[in-house]
């Protein structure tokens, strides 16, 4: 279980603050795939990075009784100086996984190859996700964020993220921010509407779809 308790979140604005996220309460079940729907700028992505811990509320608490991934596409914790090998050695400790373990699978999915030994910071903003997406997917979670279904990489390389992602479904639950209608109908069983602040939970996905598609 995931919960949101009294949980608001702001941003200072030159005059006032824009309120993202206004007094949530919400207990999100980590048993069933959840789509985040809202129009663009409606604190979707700040919502997943609540959950993830990468931003912590302005008042309120985030209290989560398992392990959460970092948002896929979600960079913001490599250091840039560091080879991307040794970024993966540490995330690895940090997370409590076998790190020559990790390594091999994001070698396997990345194909980075030489590439691993170099700094993150010298790597094309496609290495950078391909090393990202690879990472999250080699260690292990009970929930897995995505905000929106990353898309980088060739053909196959796109094809194998998605078979990937896809046999997450088998062993995790998928947390994910969406504005495609497919990708929210096919993986969730659930979704929440986010609209001015505040959330509307529904265990009808089309129902949500439907709500979300007004005018």
């Amino acid at each position: 279980m995931i919960i949101l308790e009294n949980v608001t979140k702001s941003y200072p604005l030159t005059r006032g603050k824009n309120i993202v996220l206004d007094n949530i309460n919400i207990e999100l079940s980590t048993d069933r795939n959840l789509g985040i729907l809202g129009r663009n700028g409606s604190g979707k992505s700040t919502l997943i990075r609540l959950i993830s811990g990468a931003e912590v509320p302005t008042s309120g608490r985030v209290l989560t009784q398992c392990r959460i991934s970092w948002p896929l596409a979600f960079g913001g914790g490599f250091q840039g100086s560091l080879s991307a090998l040794d970024n993966i050695r540490f995330v690895s400790r940090i997370y409590g996984a076998n790190w020559q373990h990790v390594v091999k699978k994001v070698e396997d999915f990345a194909e980075l190859g030489p590439y691993l030994k170099m700094p993150v910071k010298a790597l094309s903003s496609g290495m950078r996700a391909r090393l990202n997406f690879g990472l999250s997917l080699a260690i292990e979670f009970d929930v897995y964020l995505a905000d929106e279904i990353p898309g980088v990489g060739d053909r196959r390389f796109k094809a194998r993220f998605k078979d990937a992602f896809d046999k997450l479904r088998s062993c995790a639950t998928l947390f994910i921010v969406s504005h495609d209608v497919n990708t929210i109908r096919n993986h969730c069983d659930t979704a929440l509407l986010l609209n001015a602040g505040k959330l509307e939970a529904f265990n009808d996905v089309d129902r949500a779809l439907e709500v979300y598609n007004r005018p």
